[in-house]
């Protein structure tokens, strides 16, 4: 199975580079278990730390139960943020340099300190959060036109792509998270709305979730990383011109365009 985990971790690689994508996973090796999967995750991650790229926090995905029954799941996936995938707010991203993009609004996580134990609960997500902050990640599938299961995101990273985070921070005081709005935007026509309880009823219950799914492999959530916990509507299609903007309320906004 080494040897199977090694060559989808280099083809999903090469894939992202090349932005060509691939079959999908699960139609070519029905018996890839999501453990497999992870295992796929974690060899591109070292694939990319060691070309000198930094894991700069994670992502849960998967969070609402809309998207866990369209998959077929009971639980959320997760998936690593590089440097390389940080985008600055109001800044424009190219369409080409991914395949097939889509927008999702989030209320980023970022940490005082490391949550490294079992059982974490979401009140120690709290206790250990430095602040969030308006997010919207750019979700992109190395497989083929999105036909993905649960297996082929997971190896995937999550799907995940790029982060662009707002420049205005809250403490968690400030903040009620469960009644939080969220309003998102594409080319000024309103598109979405969604609440922080989209995210397992409460954003931090994510958090939680992924902390104690890391400490099954030994992996902390460390301290000043930012945690995606999960998209607050669903994901937007995006083509070349269009602008995205999240509005936050009091939280603030976040912004991308594309090109």
């Amino acid at each position: 199975m080494q040897k199977v985990i090694d060559q989808l971790a280099g083809e999903l690689l090469e894939a992202e580079r090349t932005t060509v994508p691939v079959a999908p996973l699960t139609e070519r090796f029905e018996n890839l278990t999501v453990e497999d999967a992870y295992q796929i995750q974690l060899a591109i991650a070292k694939s990319k730390t060691e070309e000198g790229r930094k894991v700069i926090g994670k992502k849960v995905g998967l969070t609402s139960k809309a998207m866990q029954n369209m998959l077929g799941v009971t639980e959320p996936d997760y998936g690593h943020l590089f440097d390389d995938m940080a985008v600055k707010n109001g800044e424009t991203v190219r369409i080409d340099s991914m395949i097939k993009p889509r927008v999702e609004a989030e209320i980023g996580f970022v940490l005082r300190e490391e949550l490294f134990q079992p059982n974490v609960t979401f009140l120690d997500v709290l206790m250990a959060t430095d602040y969030v902050v308006p997010a919207l990640e750019i979700i992109d599938s190395r497989i083929a036109d999105w036909k993905i299961k649960l297996v082929d995101t997971v190896a995937d990273n999550g799907s995940s792509a790029k982060v662009v985070l707002s420049d205005k921070k809250k403490t968690i005081d400030e903040v009620d998270f469960r009644s939080a709005s969220m309003v998102l935007f594409k080319n000024e026509e309103l598109i979405a709305t969604g609440a922080g309880a989209a995210a397992l009823g409460h954003p931090a219950h994510a958090v939680a979730w992924l902390a104690n799914k890391l400490y099954e492999f030994g992996i902390p959530l460390k301290a000043n990383e930012l945690i995606l916990p999960g998209a607050l509507s669903a994901a937007i299609d995006v083509l070349p011109g269009d602008t995205v903007t999240a509005e936050f309320g009091p939280l603030g906004w976040v912004s991308v365009h594309f090109a």
